[in-house]
């Protein structure tokens, strides 16, 4: 941070200056360290003083410093005005101190806690809540804690927020959402804690044994859908698929165990390939399907405050693009009623990768691209979260107005972020490959300026928490 020798300030703070009112520029010689993101003040002579924001900073061998940086607001009777920012002929910079940065956030709406300003460790980094009706972008390479700080950005807005969430959970990160931690259970978590205790979380399981299993029906998918799963080509699978589309008509709402016996019984050549598909296929065998019991969207439409579906327990590496295929479709299909919820899917490089080919893949796709371009204006936001930007599809990525970034350590991914989040300071982006393990970088309309930050102690418990190297004790390893 820089130097705040009020002593020396004379010859050691930077003098700045701005011709527009928005961006200034600074330089002078420093005695202590200054950073990408440091939030500075601008006093002028007559007393005016306005609060900024460095996001370009060169050093030279002398020890001065020169770059530049934003505007953030007029400081004015203990608040910031964000509309009354005016150019200036020259300002001493000096680092603004944990009173002055908190007016960065107060009177913003910003309320979910997510963790604390970075070198700041008295001032709360907050997000905002209202600004989650627009598609967000969450990533961060393996051992960042992006899994664990995506828990305490879903935990803040379960506290603060009546927005439904739906959440994508490959590797059951999340199903533990309603068991609190040791550090929910403390003292001084008590009112987080009892207001999470309030909210309807449902976890859905693959597990027969779940007293809520993970379930779809197949006659509620949509045509395309049905085709997806039976891999079928409208034009090149033309008589299969039009069996399909009269297979109610002809046998009914029968069980499965029914459906390949009826089919073969015809004296259609299409009927019986339609039959030795589904057979080969083995769909009848997969466990995904709902027969009788609810299915997934059902639970979803009653909007629970979170539904967690477990995607990791199924015995076929497609089931899980059936459920995803079947709860996108079902959302989309009523996006009319305008009833906004959060799609949070997290390692979204599995749904969303332009590398994949097969049907399965290229519909779900398909209909995240769509959800991203179009579903905003119905209440269908996405929240994405992966530790390659590169894996997702750039139609889906171009959607996203918020974005954070955790520890990243590929030029390429970076260069792919800075590109892509024009909002996002490059400067503020390159810090990440520094990043400790819970060090974060938020940006876009959900922060109320540009915020590195310490993300915080989740309130409940991780799911898929790493497994440790087994050591031996002392007298073992002798």
């Amino acid at each position: 941070m820089i130097s705040t020798d009020t002593a020396n300030q004379s010859t050691q703070a930077p003098a700045a200056h701005s011709l527009d009112g928005r961006r200034f520029r600074f330089v002078g010689a420093i005695g202590g360290a200054a950073d990408h993101g440091d939030f500075v003040t601008l006093a002028e002579r007559d007393g005016r003083t306005q609060l900024g924001q460095i996001d370009q900073l060169e050093a030279a061998e002398d020890g001065s410093v020169r770059g530049e940086g934003t505007i953030l607001g007029l400081i004015s009777d203990g608040a910031i005005d964000i509309t009354g920012t005016v150019p200036f002929d020259v300002a001493t910079m000096v680092e603004a101190d944990a009173a002055t940065i908190e007016l960065v956030y107060d009177g913003t709406g910003a309320t979910l806690s997510v963790g604390t300003v970075l070198g700041e460790a008295s001032v709360a980094a907050r997000l905002i809540p209202h600004r989650f009706n627009r598609h967000t972008f969450w990533c961060g390479q393996s051992g960042s804690g992006k899994t664990y700080a995506l828990g305490v950005l879903i935990e803040q807005l379960l506290i603060n927020t009546s927005l439904p969430m739906v959440i994508f959970d490959p590797n059951a990160d999340f199903v533990r959402l309603g068991e609190l931690s040791q550090h929910g259970l403390a003292p001084g978590a008590a009112a987080e804690a009892g207001l999470l205790g309030h909210r309807d979380i449902r976890v859905l399981r693959p597990d027969e044994e779940s007293p809520t299993p993970l379930r779809v029906r197949f006659t509620e998918l949509s045509m395309p859908s049905k085709a997806a799963v039976l891999r079928l080509d409208p034009l090149a699978d033309r008589a299969e698929y039009n069996e399909l589309l009269h297979l109610e008509e002809t046998i009914g709402s029968q069980g499965p165990e029914l459906i390949i016996p009826q089919l073969m019984k015809s004296e259609n050549p299409a009927a019986r390939a339609l039959a030795a598909r589904i057979e080969n296929l083995r769909l009848i065998e997969w466990e995904v399907w709902a027969l009788q019991r609810e299915a997934v969207t059902d639970v979803i439409e009653q909007r629970p405050d979170a539904t967690v579906l477990d995607l990791g327990g199924f015995a076929h590496p497609d089931e899980y693009l059936v459920v995803a295929l079947a709860v996108l479709d079902d959302l989309w299909a009523k996006r009319e009623s305008r009833r906004p919820i959060l799609i949070v899917i997290d390692e979204a490089h599995n749904l969303c990768s332009p590398e994949h080919g097969g049907p399965l893949f290229v519909a779900v796709r398909e209909r995240l691209t769509q959800i991203a371009a179009e579903g905003r204006k119905y209440g269908l936001w996405l929240l994405l979260s992966t530790q390659r930007p590169s894996k997702i599809a750039s139609g889906i990525l171009s959607q996203c107005d918020n974005v954070a970034v955790m520890r990243m350590s590929s030029p390429a991914d970076l260069a792919e972020l800075a590109t892509r989040f024009g909002y996002a300071p490059s400067s503020m982006l390159a810090r990440s490959t520094g990043f400790r393990q819970g060090e974060a970088f938020f940006a876009g309309g959900f922060v109320p300026a540009p915020t590195l930050a310490t993300m915080r102690t989740r309130l409940t418990k991780e799911g898929g928490a790493d497994v440790r190297v087994p050591l031996r004790d002392a007298e073992s390893a002798r």
